[in-house]
């Protein structure tokens, strides 16, 4: 018997999501709560695993945990879970194959940045956008890893208008370290007309002498992941926490944004 937990988390709260020795992260999180309450024995013996490894301050909506319970699996409920645990929340269950892997069995993953609004011309963010969709060289948009292969199939990038700033939606099979993080500084660039679209161009043809640097991660969630064949039940309760908690966390500097990103635009 093999669970999967759909969770959200506060990335700003964690040191990144992969457990490291003496520093809090969504995985430490999770895997300390499971193990006090006797659910897992430890992370190597009953197969923990996540679906993306989200860097230091990167927050999630759509993040998915694996695991092989040692016991009390009466206590795998969303309720249970999200009374002992901080700054995550467990927005949904489902018992799953025994060879299910959270990151192999993704077929696509969602994420979105949050932009300001500092005047940008919104038609050349549109039309550089529209150059990141398709299969492309993407070194100069990430911070690569020995052995990885820099080309990657980006299925679709959207740009929704909200007021004071704009959301960047990218979907993918998968993403390099960061490139999300430094598309959208390409695109900030672009809606400044610092960078223009014959630039990106070549970059995505593997010609670049300087890489795009990233842009903070506080901006960044993991939104969806689509899993075929597997339906997480959702318990309302949690769901419910969660848009509360979050929506009192960022209400705030959501509204900062908007202001200043009005006076950006009038000033």
């Amino acid at each position: 018997m093999k669970f999967a937990l759909r969770i959200a988390y506060d990335g700003t709260a964690f040191y990144g999501f992969q457990r490291q020795p003496d520093v809090r992260t969504v995985e430490g999180e999770l895997i300390r709560i499971l193990e006090k309450l006797n659910v897992i024995e430890s992370p190597e013996e009953s197969e923990f695993r996540g679906a993306s490894r989200t860097d230091r301050g990167v927050s999630a909506f759509f993040n998915v945990v694996s695991f092989v319970p040692k016991s009390r699996p009466d206590l795998i409920r969303p309720e249970v879970l999200n009374h002992h645990l901080r700054d995550v929340w467990v927005l949904g269950v489902a018992e799953v194959p025994d060879d299910f892997h959270p990151r192999f069995w993704a077929k696509s993953k969602t994420y979105r940045y949050y932009l300001v609004n500092e005047g940008f011309e919104f038609e050349r963010i549109v039309e550089c956008a529209g150059l990141f969709e398709g299969t492309h060289d993407f070194s100069a948009f990430a911070k690569l890893e020995p052995g990885r292969n820099p080309v990657r199939e980006v299925t679709s990038v959207k740009i929704i208008q909200r007021t004071g700033y704009y959301i960047l939606e990218i979907t993918g099979k998968s993403f390099l370290w960061e490139m999300v993080r430094r598309i959208a500084n390409a695109l900030r660039f672009c809606g400044l007309g610092l960078l223009e679209v014959g630039e990106i161009e070549e970059m995505l043809s593997g010609m670049w002498r300087k890489k795009i640097p990233p842009a903070p991660p506080d901006n960044l969630v993991l939104w969806h992941i689509e899993y075929p064949g597997i339906e997480f039940k959702t318990d309302e309760r949690g769901l419910a926490r969660a848009k509360r908690d979050l929506f009192e966390r960022y209400s705030r500097a959501l509204t900062r944004a908007a202001l200043f990103g009005d006076c950006l635009v009038e000033l």
